[in-house]
């Protein structure tokens, strides 16, 4: 027999999973977050103290009015908890221009009325010198991309979902589902709970507890960097953006800029925005090896030669990846009690508070105004994207 009855049950209160307990409470329904570690912490794919956040979205156009909505929500958690969760850096995007990462974010930015400023090679090198990039490279500048810190905000989620009389449980993973015929019963390892509706937001452990989703996800190991900079003042924030560069092969260095008082690593973050090796949520290999370096360490060399310092930390996290690189956002199409965010793939979490929003919708109402229609499971079933290789973030749709 079930301890509790909820109206909705949230597997997973990492990025997603607390935006959606924190929406579901605020409206006053009866919610219980489920996860398997702490709340929060570092063992998923939203550790590493921060992620960028970006109008300019090369990844596909159709991601700008979800990012609007994000930005609303970011502002609104920031004003609430008067904490700055979100900080608006600027962010500068490296390449060819005719690449995907300047390209795309100019289509995205034409296309939506975006703020940006295009730079040539020389306005490159004048207005951002800490940057040595191939001649042929150009750059966009948006002014309102920034850095999202991540432990705080899904704390800040969490805190407010429980003040609004959601009920959180650490450590107490769900192993378990089954549709009855009042609703769901949700088994975890340490009892049995009722409920109206699911919403399942547990990253890399997605395909363990839908099996059956029909949507292919491959787990991979990423590994995130920090470095000293020989001279740090023309790195810290004021004067240095977020940014990223294309590598020419399909994939960004990316990074962001010295903010005393973050917590983790001192130094200048790092990281290579491409699938690393494959695992899976339980094997992955979370121990930092001298190899691991150099998934970052080059490309410093490289496009940031005065930021080439001492190694001052490293950390293993995951991606998610779905087929196409997108994110995968809905009702289980068999399992209509069923909401599912998954398959985020490196680029998500800038996009928790509107996912959150989303899945609120769904188990609530099993329907959204929010344009996530694109975001779909059915994509994979008509167009045999499940056979086609994992590709990076830079798809276009």
């Amino acid at each position: 027999m079930p301890r509790e009855r909820f109206d909705v049950i949230v597997a997973g209160v990492g990025a997603m999973g607390s935006a959606a307990c924190f929406h579901l409470a605020r409206r006053g329904v009866r919610v219980l977050g489920l996860d398997a570690d702490s709340t929060p912490n570092e063992n998923g794919s939203s550790g590493g103290q921060s992620r960028m956040i970006r109008y300019c979205y090369y990844e596909h156009p159709d991601y700008v009015p979800l990012l609007r909505r994000s930005y609303e929500l970011w502002d609104e958690l920031c004003a609430v908890t008067s904490q700055p969760i979100l900080r608006r850096t600027g962010g500068l995007y490296v390449g060819d221009p005719n690449g995907p990462s300047v390209a795309g974010s100019r289509q995205s930015a034409q296309a939506h009325g975006l703020s940006h400023e295009m730079l040539s090679h020389g306005m490159l090198k004048e207005r951002f010198p800490q940057f040595r990039v191939p001649d042929g490279y150009e750059a966009l500048y948006e002014p309102n991309a920034g850095m999202v810190t991540t432990a705080t905000a899904i704390a800040a989620h969490l805190n407010l979902a429980i003040d609004f009389g959601g009920e959180i449980h650490a450590h107490e993973p769900v192993v378990a589902w089954r549709e009855d015929d009042r609703g769901l019963l949700v088994e975890t390892t340490k009892a049995t709970y009722a409920a109206d509706r699911l919403v399942v937001a547990a990253g890399s452990w997605t395909s363990d507890l839908l099996p059956d989703l029909g949507v292919p996800l491959q787990v991979t190991r990423q590994v995130l960097g920090w470095v000293w900079p020989r001279n740090p003042e023309p790195f810290r924030v004021g004067r240095f953006p977020v940014w990223a560069v294309d590598d020419g092969a399909g994939s960004l260095h990316y990074g962001f800029p010295l903010i005393d008082g973050l917590p983790g690593p001192l130094g200048l973050k790092v990281a290579h925005h491409r699938p690393g090796p494959p695992t899976t949520a339980t094997s992955i290999d979370r121990r930092v090896r001298d190899a691991d370096e150099s998934a970052f360490r080059a490309a410093i060399a490289r496009y940031l030669p005065d930021a080439d310092g001492p190694l001052t930390g490293m950390k293993v996290c995951m991606y998610t990846n779905s087929r196409d690189a997108h994110f995968v956002v809905d009702l289980l199409p068999e399992h209509p009690f069923v909401a599912v965010a998954c398959g985020f793939s490196g680029h998500g979490f800038k996009f928790a508070p509107v996912i959150g929003e989303a899945l609120a919708d769904l188990a609530t109402t099993g329907r959204t105004r929010l344009p996530i229609g694109f975001l779909g499971i059915g994509r994979f079933r008509t167009t045999g994207v499940e056979d086609a290789p994992i590709q990076t973030s830079t798809l276009r749709t």
